[in-house]
């Protein structure tokens, strides 16, 4: 049979129409696809912290993605109804019409019972007040027979009594005793740590905040849980301090601010 005989004949020219029709298919297949999941055409996730909701799902419709509400906090220093954390994170790549989920500060905070302190240690007193959800303020020292043993709660420099219905964050200080003659201190050195893990380290040494200084790479309470520790006054040093005695710190989310920690000195005997 000849060429031209052979690709006349009906049952070969029916398998090459339906080689092309599939390899048509094929291709139009590959390009629908494309288009549907946006091959290789990425978005970037925008930063909605502090956004309101409302400010949130505006600005994820602009970048062609949706903002959903699944969870809250209360942080009683940021504004109500704002956007604590989103995930995925601002920066990151996705496809379009992804869904953010949005943690919000919630609009009203939780009611927590104020607990019984008083004849705790000061340690285990503030252990009790983050397990609730309070926060450890001053430690207010009075003589004592003994050393940093709670004898008062204070809220608001006044004293609150235990079954107290008080705000989620709130600030508790501490009265507690101190004996002459079991009242030093030393400083810790808190240089590179985080801000939460820097308070805790003071209080624990029987120490109080002074102040707190953030730099221009801190803008918001979020950014400030993610600052360290790259100066303390005092400085960490061998020579004892009065208990109650005040420490103030300089934090910065530039890791390149934070100084390397001193090596310690071999002592050779």
């Amino acid at each position: 049979m000849s060429i031209n005989g052979f690709f006349r004949n009906w049952i070969v020219k029916n398998i090459l129409g339906a080689i092309l029709l599939i390899t048509a298919l094929l291709i139009a297949a590959f390009f629908l696809l494309k288009v549907v999941t946006k091959h290789n055409q990425e978005l970037e996730v925008p930063d909605f912290n502090n956004m309101t909701v409302a400010e949130a799902e505006a600005t994820a419709a602009l970048h062609g993605m949706r903002a959903e509400v699944v969870d809250s906090v209360y942080v009683r220093r940021m504004a109500r109804g704002t956007v604590f954390k989103q995930n995925p994170e601002a920066g990151s790549m996705v496809k379009k019409g992804r869904r953010i989920l949005l943690t919000i500060n919630a609009v009203l905070p939780k009611s927590i019972t104020m607990p019984d302190l008083v004849g705790y240690s000061m340690r285990q007193a503030k252990a009790e007040l983050m397990s609730r959800g309070l926060q450890l303020g001053k430690l207010i020292y009075v003589n004592d027979i003994a050393t940093n043993n709670v004898l008062s709660q204070l809220h608001n420099n006044s004293e609150i009594a235990p079954g107290t219905k008080i705000e989620s964050g709130a600030v508790i200080d501490l009265v507690v005793g101190l004996n002459d003659t079991d009242n030093i201190t030393y400083i810790p050195y808190v240089i590179g740590s985080r801000y939460m893990n820097a308070v805790n380290s003071i209080h624990d040494s029987s120490l109080n905040i002074e102040a707190l200084h953030f730099d221009n790479t801190v803008a918001d309470y979020s950014d400030s849980l993610d600052a360290v520790v790259y100066r303390q006054l005092p400085e960490m040093s061998e020579e004892p301090y009065r208990m109650g005695s005040s420490v103030t710190l300089y934090l910065t989310k530039d890791m390149n601010r934070v100084p390397p920690r001193p090596e310690q000195e071999t002592v050779i005997e």
